[in-house]
């Protein structure tokens, strides 16, 4: 019996063969586009999971501001207390500082921006792959070094490089004691290099408490809640930091994030990690589903409208003893067939389609081909959509009066027709509000590039000041440019606009509580160099020697926090409660810029000067680009030459802060555009039906004088319809999912009229096309043809 039900099916795909190519191209498609995001899912869902220990191991977090969220970064003592306090609770803890390093063997010499300084047990905590050394040893001498392959081959080629000795920042001799695999994709945590932490032990730096620069990992015994020791967390920061937080009027707090939890913890920003967005994965599975019900609905409404060519094929079958349940079955195998034609497709399809894919994401992801997972969600769409497809079909096929199907005289009713139009209405709903998503995206990412972010972008290099020998020349760095006829103005600082700026308490005249607000500590020439507009007071003088340890700038959203206008502002007194030893005075007010994301809402500003040189911004005179350059790199030279000179230009910040936001509009208008697609052949299909069916209507119609243009409306009103409808639905519904999706930026654009008219007019234009093949067929068809049977 079921090689005979295979067989039928075979000859019923041979012979639609229009039909065929429909639901199998549709269903291919769709395939394709739901593993796709499956196995994204897969591997956003997977990030850290490939740790040992994992379930026992926890971020310790700094909280700060109960408003703001907690930070990663912990200072060098917080170790050993951790360590000698929670003994009983902690089975290890692994401290990690990043950092950026210049490595060189012979000739070849690299800046590695992914460099980690970790405590010995590295390789313990953490199960990263050691393909040469030994995990527990790796890091034991302060002077080893450990590669990932990629690293060991870019400096050994295919030479053995273990026991080999590397000079990191042209002075210190490292051996190479361990080669790791290259560090999977679905990892936050990311390194190239790593080097014991021991070598910073006795650096006065690494032994201050307020000093916060490193990650602290800790992995709980077996049976230890992280409840029990972030209840007792107040009593040790009390122990330990309760000076600091007298001086600074600032109460810091200890929390745990389980390692599984990192990847999608939401507000933090600056760890130098990497993290997902939940939303984001949800959005994805959305369009998934909804690719997918468009397929599906496709298959539904041609196989019920090619009912009536099976009628007598199942009149026949009913008449001969097939009982409802054989041929139910039939028609659900048939289905599940062309969908498992459709699987095997989608997965040529797909390993074609995976680099593109690969590329867009920005990084490779981690799939194993042959894991069950894989094979399990295969098996389970091919049922799940063999089953939705072809369920309702074959109860409708198989429900038919055998009398009144070999007579030749089934009606279908008005409901049969309603129920199809509505799968339309479904169809084309998705796809308009997936054009409405796409278009508003767009129009987002449009609007961030290109709003004024009060500052003057343009022509500015930054610079790291990331090594000893820039930091410890930087004075002469500014000075040389600063005298150069191509430069207009240099300015150091401690972060760039779209970079890192710190949160501080202060003390403010007349304030009782300690106020909280963004620093830039920076020179007298940051203002002139980002092009800031001084709304009340003056900017930073050197005429005015003590402006570097006296005077404040802030922000108006600064002012406006205070209570003050810009002009009362000016001559308040305020007290960075961390870092001043005495106070300073508010010397000028300046317009608000936008120096964070503008997915942040703007903070208040308190502009400084002081030594926390981490880059330098330097403005090149307008029309002297390639001049101002070649004068960057020669100063470079002078005061670091044996570090290779890497800059940026300030205005490709926006690339980097808003990447996400653009693979998910690329990624986006591709799946609207696959909706749209399948949901075309759909309508082909139904065009192409209604043609067939009508074809005496249209001859009789043209016999009688009907002009090519009315048969064409007649066709098309009735197929536009539910296009229409579905446009009207899709409006308001895109406009709530969009208008949140909206309010993850502090700056959005409004929802304007224009975009719902042309995600309408799209796709009504898009409908017409599809369809008027078919009718401009009929149109012209010769109506002898069409009437000589009757």
């Amino acid at each position: 019996m079921l090689k005979n039900y295979i067989k039928i099916a075979w000859r019923n795909l041979y012979k639609n063969k229009v039909f065929s190519l429909i639901h199998i191209l549709g269903l291919t498609i769709g395939i394709t586009v739901c593993v796709m995001i499956f196995v994204y899912v897969l591997n956003e869902f997977s990030y850290d999971s490939f740790h040992k220990n994992g379930k026992n191991i926890y971020r310790v977090m700094r909280g700060y501001d109960p408003a703001k969220p907690p930070a990663p970064y912990m200072s060098g003592p917080y170790g050993n207390a951790l360590r000698n306090d929670y003994a009983n609770q902690i089975e290890d803890l692994v401290a990690i500082l990043p950092s950026n390093d210049l490595i060189t063997f012979g000739e070849k010499s690299f800046t590695e921006r992914n460099i980690f300084y970790a405590d010995a047990d590295f390789f313990k905590m953490f199960s990263f792959q050691l393909i040469k050394g030994n995990a527990l040893t790796a890091l034991k001498e302060p002077k080893s070094i450990v590669l990932t392959e990629s690293t060991a081959k870019k400096y050994f080629g295919n030479a053995d490089p273990m026991g080999k000795v590397v000079k990191v920042d042209k002075q210190y001799q490292y051996k190479v004691t361990g080669i790791a695999k290259d560090v999977p994709s679905n990892s936050h945590l990311y390194f190239d290099v790593i080097m014991p932490l021991s070598n910073f032990y006795h650096e006065p730096f690494f032994n201050v408490w307020a000093n916060n620069n490193s990650y602290i990992y800790m992995q709980l015994k077996p049976g230890v809640k992280p409840e029990q020791l972030e209840r007792t967390f107040p009593a040790f920061m009390q122990k330990y930091m309760r000076k600091d937080m007298e001086h600074m009027r600032v109460n810091f707090d200890l929390a745990l994030t389980p390692l599984k939890d990192i990847y999608f913890e939401e507000g933090v920003v600056f760890d130098g990690v990497k993290h997902g967005d939940k939303k984001v994965v949800y959005i994805f599975i959305s369009v998934a589903v909804l690719i997918m019900l468009i397929a599906c609905i496709n298959f539904l409404n041609l196989s019920t409208i090619r009912a009536a060519e099976r009628s007598k094929e199942v009149g026949l079958r009913k008449v001969l003893g097939a009982l409802r349940n054989h041929l139910m079955m039939q028609f659900i195998g048939e289905s599940i067939l062309l969908t498992l034609i459709s699987c095997v497709l989608a997965i040529g399809l797909l390993f074609l389609l995976m680099p593109w894919y690969n590329s867009i994401l920005g990084y490779e992801l981690t799939v194993q081909w042959t894991s069950a997972p894989i094979y399990l969600f295969l098996l389970s769409l091919v049922l799940i959509v063999g089953f939705v497809s072809g369920g309702y079909p074959a109860l409708f096929i198989s429900a038919f009066s055998p009398i009144q199907a070999l007579k030749g005289k089934l009606k279908f009713g008005k409901g049969a027709s309603f129920f199809r139009q509505s799968l339309v209405v479904v169809q084309f709903s998705i796809s308009v509000m997936l054009i409405i998503g796409t278009i508003v995206i767009m129009k987002q990412m449009s609007y961030v590039k290109n709003k004024s972010l009060g500052y003057d972008k343009d022509q500015l290099v930054t610079v790291r000041i990331d090594n000893d020998e820039i930091y410890n020349h930087r004075r002469l760095f500014h000075s040389v440019l600063e005298n150069n006829g191509n430069i207009e103005s240099v300015s150091l600082m401690a972060g760039e606009p779209g970079g890192f700026y710190d949160t501080n308490g202060f003390e403010v005249e007349d304030k009782p509580a300690t106020w909280r607000a963004r620093t830039s500590y920076t020179d007298a020439e940051y203002l002139k160099t980002l092009g800031l507009k001084v709304i009340a007071g003056r900017g930073f003088s050197r005429q005015f020697a003590t402006d570097s340890a006296e005077a404040a700038i802030i922000n108006r959203t600064a002012a406006k926090d205070l209570g003050f206008t810009p002009d009362q502002a000016v001559g308040k007194w305020i007290k960075n409660t961390y870092r001043d030893s005495v106070r300073r005075h508010i010397v000028g007010v300046v317009e608000d810029f936008n120096y964070l994301s503008l997915k942040q809402t703007l903070d208040p500003l308190v502009i400084t000067q002081a030594e926390d040189s981490r880059v330098a911004v330097i403005k090149i005179k307008a029309g002297n680009i390639k001049a101002g350059m070649e004068a960057i790199k020669q100063a470079y030279a002078q005061v670091a030459p044996v570090y290779p000179f890497e800059y940026s230009f300030l205005n490709q910040q926006f690339d980097k802060a808003y990447r996400s936001d653009i693979r998910q509009q690329t990624i986006l208008s591709a799946f609207a555009g696959v909706a749209i697609f399948i949901a075309c052949l759909g309508l082909f299909g139904l065009a192409s039906f209604s043609a067939a069916k009508r074809t005496k209507e249209i001859g009789v119609r043209k016999v009688l004088g009907s002009s090519v243009q009315n048969i064409i409306i007649l066709l098309s009103k009735d197929i536009l319809k539910p296009v229409l409808i579905a446009t009207i639905i899709a409006m308001p519904v895109g406009y709530f999912l969009m208008n949140k999706w909206l309010q993850n930026f502090a700056y959005r654009i409004s929802m304007q009229w224009w975009i719902f008219v042309l995600a309408a007019v799209l796709t009504t234009l898009i409908a017409v096309l599809t369809i008027s093949y078919n009718a401009l067929r009929a149109a012209l068809a010769n109506p002898v043809k069409s009437l000589r049977n009757e």
